[in-house]
């Protein structure tokens, strides 16, 4: 029971840990260029979601990396 406690608490701080990044990463990009004017509010929510989106695939990249490197000894 112990191990899923340690993976659930891993998944959620590499979750929270890339999509912070992410976010940081997006505000980089000029993407109020294709909203039309006086959409603030359509923006942010864009930009929230983009940033959830990216963040939790890559995220489960890694996550998913990290469990089958664990498996590779039970090949042998």
């Amino acid at each position: 029971m112990e191990v899923f406690g340690q993976e659930a608490l891993i998944s959620l701080l590499s979750h929270l840990f890339f999509i912070t990044v992410t976010w940081w990463t997006l505000q980089a990009v000029r993407l109020e260029v294709i909203f039309k004017p006086n959409r603030i509010i359509q923006a942010r929510v864009f930009y929230i979601l983009v940033t959830i989106a990216i963040g939790s695939l890559v995220s489960n990249f890694f996550l998913d990396y990290l469990r089958w490197s664990r498996q590779l000894p039970f090949l042998l």
